[in-house]
């Protein structure tokens, strides 16, 4: 059997907590890798940073500091003979949006679109890029599957990738991009964003500090480790595609409190907890039907809830140390 052909694939937002994962396999296999990603301040640049901070000095990769809104995108799409593109960079969370809903059209929508009239002009004619299970609004059931209506959006954050979704599928049709489309559902594990409730609660529960629980602790994710996430982008980069929304899931809904008494058992600690009402923008539950991800990706979640969080742990621990 042949070998696979190698690519030089740009990814934007690639120093970030699921984009460094994709980095690492691309680089490992050798394909050349061009990481485009603005190290802005939602959270510490320096562990953006550190999460590409391996592969220095390597030949098949490069790190490039740049808003993906800023038009020398292009250049680089054309000076460096990109072949396919994996779209990650955005702003993201829920209840940010709601502060600064401006800030998420602008990065999430516009900086697509900047993407998009690049990858038109240079003829870059790949693309794989990241929405979210926030697109599918308020539920009350599940699985949800990619077929599902997607109109009623309750956050800013959802409606941008709502609206990311709209544009690719457009310049898919137009220009022939062919273009997949992941959403993701609530990746944790290691170099898990500091923003998201994992990594919050394992950081509180290390120091003894309590943790807030918005709700009554009956909300469900479907919480998906990071590394499969990763895999699934991977397998999406070498699958390309007409056009196709895909879910990337675990597949089994946690409650909340569930997820605590995980974390807590990982650790060997118990938390403190302290109740605040829920918050405008957040849903009740998530939950992918990832029958098309096994079908046109052959991919599923290999790693369970508490195997991941016990690597989530380990990973915090070594990096606190």
């Amino acid at each position: 059997m042949a070998a696979m052909k190698r690519k030089t694939v740009l990814v934007t937002g690639g120093a970030g907590s699921i984009g460094s994962h994709v980095v690492d396999r691309l680089v490992a296999r050798g394909d050349r890798v061009i990481v485009v990603d603005d190290f802005n301040d939602y959270y510490d640049p320096k562990i953006k940073w550190a999460n590409v901070g391996g592969h220095e000095g390597k030949v098949n990769f490069r790190v490039i500091k740049l808003d993906i809104r800023d038009i020398k995108l292009w250049k680089i799409l054309a000076k460096e003979k990109v072949e396919a593109v994996v779209h990650m960079a955005a702003r993201a969370g829920i209840r940010p949006s709601l502060v600064e809903p401006e800030l998420y059209w602008s990065v999430n929508v516009m900086g697509t679109l900047n993407l998009l009239e690049g990858m038109r002009k240079c003829r870059v004619n790949q693309l794989v890029f990241a929405s979210s299970s926030s697109v599918y609004g308020i539920r009350e059931s599940g699985p949800f599957k990619e077929t599902d209506n997607t109109d009623r959006q309750i956050s800013p954050y959802g409606a941008s990738k709502k609206a990311k979704e709209v544009l690719c599928a457009t310049y898919a049709h137009l220009y022939g991009i062919k273009t997949t489309g992941l959403r993701f559902f609530t990746a944790y594990g290691p170099r898990n964003r500091p923003d998201m409730a994992c990594y919050l609660f394992v950081e509180a529960i290390s120091h003894d500090k309590p943790i807030t629980v918005f709700g009554d602790g009956s909300s469900g994710r479907d919480y998906t480790y990071i590394e499969d996430i990763a895999d699934g982008v991977v397998a999406a980069v070498d699958n390309p595609m007409v056009y196709e929304i895909i879910n990337l899931g675990g597949s089994k809904p946690t409650r909340l409190s569930d997820l605590i008494e995980t974390i807590e058992k990982a650790m060997g600690k118990r938390a403190v907890i302290e109740r605040e009402a829920e918050k405008p923008g957040d849903v009740q539950m998530t939950y992918a039907d990832t029958n098309k991800a096994q079908r046109l990706l052959r991919w599923r979640a290999k790693t369970d809830l508490e195997r991941g969080i016990r690597q989530l742990v380990a990973w915090y621990e070594q990096e606190k140390r």
